[in-house]
């Protein structure tokens, strides 16, 4: 990454936010991906060593959103839509089109709804700003999440699990599992590797 934190090869003329913590092993494809990237913490983002980011990933993080992707994690075409924290373990593996969001964005009461959709033309970028809960998902170490998938608020996926294509995760999954559906839910057990 140059020191003006443009991308030489990328298509988009524009540039990594200054509270982005990238390694420098780290591959990101295009600036675009900050495009709706508000965080105001000190580090927003973290991207670790040999991690990489591919078109049309999304980072869609609000003021007070952390988003971490670990070492050599892998990120292609996911919206990760952050207010909280999504932490991404090293060595996972986040298909295309994966919805990763710790809050809905938009509240549930339907005059309030209503009301944050008016307002929602009047922003650059388009994005909801309403104040609705949000809980921070962390997607631990060696998971993999298949194409189309859903990961909602709240959730903790664990170490070496695999999330079916287009499944929808709602409540937690433990360490070595294979889950799929909507509702996802556990279809089978895998073997931990030896230590």
């Amino acid at each position: 990454m140059n020191p003006d934190r443009t991308l030489p090869w990328d298509w988009y003329g524009g540039r990594i936010p200054d509270n982005a913590a990238v390694d420098a092993t780290a591959y990101i494809e295009t600036s675009f991906s900050f495009y709706c990237f508000r965080s105001r913490l000190p580090r927003g983002a973290e991207i670790g060593r040999g991690a990489s980011t591919y078109l049309g990933t999304m980072f869609d993080v609000g003021p007070q959103g952390h988003v971490k992707l670990g070492d050599y994690a892998l990120v292609h075409g996911a919206r990760i839509i952050c207010d909280s924290e999504i932490l991404i373990g090293d060595y996972a593996l986040i298909s295309w089109n994966v919805v990763l969001m710790d809050t809905y964005r938009l509240p549930l009461n339907l005059p309030d709804r209503r009301r944050e959709l008016e307002r929602l033309p009047t922003r650059q970028p388009r994005v909801p700003d309403a104040e609705v809960p949000a809980r921070p998902i962390h997607i631990q170490r060696n998971v993999w999440i298949g194409f189309d998938a859903c990961v909602l608020p709240g959730v903790t996926i664990g170490e070496g699990s695999v999330v079916g294509a287009r499944a929808v995760v709602a409540s937690d999954v433990p360490p070595f599992a294979v889950v799929a559906g909507n509702p996802a839910r556990v279809i089978r057990h895998l073997e931990p590797p030896p230590l």
